[in-house]
């Protein structure tokens, strides 16, 4: 190889090296605010924090007591008293 090739190769390579290990904490911006006993809430008082809304639940096609006791009255007719039908056979 010729020797610019291999300074121009070698640079290349110590430069992306050096971008690397350059610290990404570095390129951030200070965000961070430190606290002194003054600038806290008095104990008494919380801030007001917004409650999330309720997510509305599917009940689906889920029957309710009466449709169930309907519905097991009218199947369970005839048939012996066990099971799912205890209570609800004739």
């Amino acid at each position: 190889m010729e020797p610019k090739i291999l300074i121009h190769t070698l640079a290349r390579t110590v430069l992306t090296l050096c971008l690397l290990g350059a610290s990404p904490n570095s390129w951030a911006v200070e965000t961070f605010t430190a606290t002194t006993g003054a600038d806290k809430p008095a104990k008494g008082k919380k801030p007001k924090q917004a409650k999330a809304p309720k997510v509305p639940t599917d009940k689906g096609s889920a029957e309710n007591k009466p449709e169930r006791d309907k519905r097991l009255m009218r199947e369970c007719r005839g048939r012996p008293n066990a099971g799912a039908c205890e209570g609800y056979a004739s």
